[in-house]
């Protein structure tokens, strides 16, 4: 295991020096960039949705070490729109629902799968501990008709955000999440985290209502860190930390046992972003929303640099 992480923190060490040195894409950033410093070494993904794949825009270059391109599914290139959430940003990705009336598989979204996991999102492969965050805007009515219903009424119970897959994912189940979803039968942002493969997840639900926390048309950055050496987990808006609860009693993922715990060593299925199976074989839990600057780091980082690095792009 010690190989193994020896391993990811020198390439993350290279790819971090190619960067500073103009090798990577600009969104990575240098020392006026829009990347804290300190966060490089472990931002195995990162998209500003300003880095089309070259001769493919309905793909988008990770500025992160891992280099995972990610599909822009259902729109295309038209999914990204001329509104940045902070400065220095220009465009956003906006997605949607598209025929909530019918079966079917148009939802505009994002992501990437492999059916028998990503290799470049190897970072994730037994980690100890993960983060993911961003900025995101509300556009539309959450959470949307339930296409997969025949009630005309009936709507889903959570609003995808963006997360990681885990090792056995069909495209739904994940490593690490951020989502809205139906807690005690009340919509609520949730941190969704699993640390073994097909066993039982944990959420820690905020306590504020989440159409406070993510208004309509007001952009809001987001963290979820995930911890799965002690089993902690955490929700923070605009660089504060929320308060809130844990969902599941016991001991979900199972740290009773002699440790150091890590999630499961496969390498994750894939990314998620507004809404799940990114292969495009289903729809669910579609967000009618746009996201900016999506993060995906192999370390739960603590306050500090949540907060910094909101005011680094936020300016206050």
């Amino acid at each position: 295991m010690r190989s193994r992480r020896n391993t990811r923190a020198a390439v993350a060490a290279l790819l971090t020096a190619l960067a500073t040195t103009g090798a990577a894409p600009s969104g990575a950033g240098t020392g006026a960039g829009p990347v804290l410093p300190s966060l490089r070494p472990h931002l195995a993904a990162y998209y500003d949705f300003e880095h089309p794949v070259p001769g493919n825009p309905a793909r988008e270059r990770d500025l992160g070490f891992s280099r995972t391109d990610i599909d822009l599914v259902g729109g295309g290139a038209r999914m990204r729109t001329n509104d940045g959430a902070h400065r220095g940003s220009r465009t956003s990705l906006q997605v949607r629902q598209v025929t909530p009336d019918a079966k079917g598989n148009d939802d505009w979204k994002a992501g990437v799968y492999g059916p028998s996991g990503v290799p470049t999102l190897q970072a994730f492969n037994a980690v100890e501990g993960m983060t993911v965050m961003g900025w995101f805007k509300m556009t539309g009515p959450n959470p949307g008709l339930n296409s997969n219903t025949a009630a005309p009424d009936d709507r889903y119970g959570a609003v995808g955000l963006a997360g990681v897959l885990s090792g056995d994912s069909d495209g739904h189940a994940v490593r690490g999440l951020l989502e809205i979803i139906e807690v005690n039968g009340e919509l609520r942002l949730v941190a969704l985290g699993r640390r073994v493969d097909g066993a039982s997840s944990q959420t820690f639900a905020a306590s504020q209502d989440w159409r406070a926390l993510l208004p309509v048309d007001e952009w809001v950055f987001l963290a979820a860190t995930f911890d799965f050496g002690t089993g902690a987990m955490a929700l923070y808006r605009n660089g504060q930390p929320l308060d809130g609860f844990y969902t599941v009693p016991g001991d979900p993922w199972d740290l009773s046992g002699p440790g150091p715990h890590h999630a499961s060593p496969t390498d994750p299925r894939g990314i998620k972003i507004g809404g799940s199976f990114p292969q495009n074989t289903a729809e669910r839990n579609p967000c009618d929303c746009r996201m900016d600057s999506l993060m995906f780091l192999d370390s739960a980082v603590g306050h500090d640099r949540i907060r910094a690095q909101y005011r680094r792009v936020a300016g206050h």
